[in-house]
């Protein structure tokens, strides 16, 4: 009888510590507090536009290295365009593919009150697009993110959970904001337009120009820059062939291919003195720029303008690089051809580009210029416009095919070469070689 009594005593004295001990573990498992929330999106500018690719989630209290995880939040994104009678796009989750602890910027620490969510991204993604294309134009559309935390985060001051951060705080446009804007006005015709300065020093800077195609008109110079991949021409890569090189993007309000004779690319365009205006102001206002290695190209629309250019203005420019150009070969006199050929020119172009026929566009005028004997004419014929990063695949596993009209991939990621002299060389490094003065 006294054992059971015993026995019955020492049952009620672990209860008791079992019940002491769980009360303890629930006081240090307490909610930690957190500051009011808020997020940060990147964009970054890939091959085939502007894709959001990650959120900066400040979290309002330190977490340690190794404390969240992939799984440890839900982004949900709803996409809108308001010049769309029913704005909204699409809305859905986003997935994330990494996450980690970073400070304000971003960057990776081992101890910060941000969180660093990155986003699965690609050509066929749109959830992750920053721009839509309507009308004929693209444009910044609005992106609104609702971060809600499905993990626990675990710290020892206690544990974060339930977080639902829908406080938008600002963006980072990667390279697109090291470019500054602004606008010219000539005889009536208001060009806006994004340029970039290399670092100040004791030497002359060549001036690389760039035109943009049919999407990216209109007054908001960032989308030439965006909508494709123009912001390259600032990346470390293409600046070490020329020790640091200007960049002017103009922007046309419509289309460079809008002639003052027919409305349509009939050979003239109503911007080309307006252009010629803002490029020879530029120079002026930027005296270490070198007026011996001004390069001038474009793409679709915008390299129709450059072949005007090159045309109306023989020996201003030290080369130029058309890419599917739209400038038909039955506008081009052969006074035209003479002009044309006294400018180094590298033409760039897909056989599967149904949007401006290479066959009546780009073919026939490189040709004649052959055949003219014109001193430096070269031509780039691609089969068509694949990815060629490796990171994007059709379904059979051959690498991802982009419209064959988009061959200016080639040219942002200086893909385009060809043999010169004995020697392979790059489309950036040809240019970088031209000057008036050679």
């Amino acid at each position: 009888m006294k054992m059971k009594k015993h026995a019955k005593k020492v049952m009620l004295f672990i209860l008791t510590v079992a019940m002491t001990l769980s009360f303890s573990i629930g006081a240090f498992a307490k909610e930690a507090k957190v500051k009011e929330t808020s997020y940060q999106t990147v964009t970054e500018i890939h091959d085939w536009g502007a894709a959001i690719t990650k959120v900066i989630v400040d979290i309002g209290k330190p977490l340690t290295q190794y404390s969240v995880t992939k799984d440890t939040f839900k982004v949900h994104v709803s996409r809108s365009d308001d010049r769309l009678s029913n704005p909204l796009l699409e809305k859905g989750y986003r997935t994330v593919t990494n996450a980690y602890v970073a400070d304000k910027n971003g960057e990776p620490t081992v101890r910060g009150k941000y969180v660093v969510l990155e986003m699965e991204i690609g050509p066929n993604i749109s959830f992750g697009s920053a721009l839509n294309y309507y009308g004929g134009a693209n444009v910044w559309i609005d992106s609104e993110y609702t971060i809600t935390q499905v993990q626990d985060i675990v710290l020892n001051s206690g544990t974060i959970s339930g977080l639902v951060v829908n406080k938008f705080a600002g963006e980072t446009r990667e390279l697109v904001d090291d470019f500054s804007t602004g606008k010219a006005t000539d005889d009536g015709v208001t060009l806006t337009y994004a340029d970039y300065a290399p670092k100040k020093d004791k030497e002359k800077n060549p001036l690389i120009i760039w035109l943009h195609g049919g999407g990216e008109g209109g007054t908001d110079a960032t989308i030439p820059l965006s909508a494709n991949k123009a912001v390259n021409f600032i990346t470390d890569d293409i600046q070490s062939y020329f020790d640091g090189a200007y960049v002017l993007a103009p922007q046309t309000p419509t289309r460079w291919m809008d002639g003052y004779l027919t409305g349509g690319a009939d050979g003239t365009s109503k911007y080309e003195e307006a252009l010629m205006a803002l490029i020879k102001d530029y120079v002026a206002n930027n005296p270490d720029i070198d007026p011996n290695r001004i390069y001038i190209g474009g793409a679709s629309n915008g390299g129709y303008m450059t072949m005007l250019m090159i045309r109306d203005y023989p020996g201003y420019f030290a080369a130029a690089f058309p890419v599917c150009e739209g400038l038909r070969d039955s506008l081009v006199t052969n006074a035209d051809i003479q002009n044309i050929g006294k400018t180094p020119i590298w033409f760039v172009t897909a056989k599967n580009d149904k949007t401006l026929l290479p066959e009546i566009n780009t073919l026939p005028t490189y040709d004649r210029l052959i055949e003219a004997g014109a001193q430096d004419v070269q031509l780039t014929l691609l089969d068509d416009v694949h990815d060629t990063t490796g990171l994007y695949k059709n379904a059979d596993g051959t690498p991802y095919q982009y419209n064959g009209h988009w061959s200016w991939i080639y040219v942002y990621n200086n893909e385009v070469e060809s043999t010169i002299n004995g020697k392979t060389t790059t489309i950036m490094e040809w240019m970088a070689s031209k000057s008036l003065n050679k």
